[in-house]
């Protein structure tokens, strides 16, 4: 099996993960005491790579006792109870109580809950060197057991917030210790960037610089998600006048589902994080990709439209579907990858794909060809006939990165809210490498964009000129 260590770290990367959970679980037949309720044997075929198998108490049976002359009727009954392999963090006790206290808050294993009692304030500096450094090793022994438990281990996946400062502070932490005891597994993260209309925290930029800085080095996949996109996509498409955060998580399960649809079920065409790494990271440092998910419609609409690969395939290129607050007609594809859910036809799909492609050549750059990653799987999430999920890696990315530093100089140049950060420890210099190497990544992604085949030709016939 192809099992993946999944990590949810602070108050957002826990609520996100939650949803996550119900919606994986639901797809695979099991109920939140993590018993196996489910209709098909192709939910358990791969189950491994979320799930561990415990011997757990299921009530499926009856036994009679007689004590002291009346009856007893025990039903006890020993089943297989299926357990997320997830490691949950942070640090407050407040976070983890609400799982707890969740639908499925007793599918999880008690001693993978590692929290500690004084939170982070925000501040990333107390969530990467004072809190957080003094619960990493705790994390740690939780991370080595449960790897240590797997066959064949394939990576990671984390999901946690920038703006904050457990998910940012503490998960850069626990992604590079990680990376040093794990070098050749992937490491995957779902990362919910602060946008510009949904701002909860004065010191974003900083955390997310901050936090970005250490994404660039240590990660292989990185989904970028953003709060006001989501919001966008709530009320444009779904037409939800007042979202709640339950709606947003639900939008990013979602996405996360559909991305290992391929690892959990089988299918005509498998991607593993590592063909997908392969096939959409072109250069190393540029890993952030933007996702989507179709089909998205209002319960009101649901009745009046049908699904084929034509409108799923139409939907999910839409710059009105993507869950990153930018537009991908500002920048150029690198590399695309989609995942169609299903009964579908292979031949439809590259049509639909070789369309788009044609259609919106100026969109996609021309020195990578082919470069629509495709894969199929036969089974559709719960509800619907067809999904599909995007996820592309594209220059319009950079103004994500362009919005924060731009927040980012306007506070640090003043000095603004610096002594939070000094007082735990952290020395000016650290901001300004994160400044410089987040201003790098802006100008690769531009070069990128603007590089054409003939670029390295024109280079030598300049200096054969000279």
């Amino acid at each position: 099996m192809r099992e993946i260590v999944h990590l949810q770290c602070g108050q957002c990367g826990n609520q996100i993960a939650s949803k996550f959970w119900e919606v994986v679980s639901d797809e695979h037949g099991i109920d939140p005491s993590g018993h196996y309720h489910g209709t098909s044997s192709l939910q358990l075929e791969r189950i491994n790579v979320y799930y561990n198998e415990g011997q757990g108490v299921s009530t499926s049976g009856s036994v009679c006792v007689t004590l002291d002359n009346r009856l007893f009727i025990l039903i006890v009954h020993l089943g297989q109870q299926y357990v997320p392999r997830a490691v949950l963090v942070d640090l407050e006790p407040g976070t983890m109580d609400a799982v707890r206290a969740s639908p499925y808050g007793h599918l999880f294993r008690p001693d993978n809950f590692v929290f500690g009692h004084s939170g982070a304030g925000n501040n990333w500096a107390t969530g990467h060197y004072t809190e957080g450094a003094e619960l990493i090793e705790s994390v740690m022994d939780v991370v080595r057991k449960e790897a240590e438990a797997c066959d064949c281990l394939q990576g990671f996946q984390l999901t946690h917030s920038l703006g904050g400062g457990t998910g940012s502070g503490m998960g850069t932490l626990l992604l590079s210790k990680i990376r040093e005891e794990f070098p050749d597994r992937i490491m995957n993260t779902f990362s919910v960037f602060p946008s510009p209309k949904v701002s909860d925290t004065v010191v974003e930029p900083y955390n997310a610089t901050l936090s970005l800085h250490q994404l660039v080095e240590n990660t292989d996949e990185t989904y970028c998600i953003d709060n006001e996109a989501l919001y966008d996509i709530c009320f444009r498409t779904l037409k939800l006048t007042t979202p709640s955060y339950s709606d947003l998580n639900h939008l990013v399960s979602s996405a996360m589902s559909g991305v290992t649809t391929c690892l959990r079920f089988p299918g005509q065409l498998n991607a593993d994080l590592r063909k997908l790494a392969v096939n959409m990271v072109p250069f190393p440092r540029l890993h952030f990709f933007m996702s989507g998910f179709a089909p998205l419609t209002s319960r009101s609409l649901q009745d009046y439209r049908t699904l084929n690969v034509s409108d799923l395939t139409q939907q999910m290129f839409s710059s009105q579907n993507m869950m990153t607050a930018c537009d991908p007609r500002h920048g150029r594809y690198l590399t695309v990858a989609t995942i169609f859910r299903g009964q579908v036809s292979m031949r439809e799909i590259d049509e639909q794909i070789m369309n788009i492609q044609s259609k919106n050549s100026s969109y996609f750059v021309e020195w990578i060809p082919n470069n629509i990653k495709t894969a199929v799987c036969d089974i559709p999430p719960r509800g619907l006939k067809l999904s599909a999920t995007f996820i592309g890696n594209s220059t319009a990315i950079q103004e994500i990165f362009k919005r924060i530093s731009e927040q980012f100089t306007a506070m640090f140049r003043r000095k603004a809210f610096l002594f939070r950060y000094t007082g735990e420890g952290m020395d000016e210099m650290e901001f300004t490498e994160a400044e410089s190497n987040m201003n790098d990544l802006i100008s690769e992604y531009q070069q990128y964009q603007d590089a054409t085949i003939e670029d390295g030709d024109g280079e030598i016939e300049q200096e054969n000129n000279d």
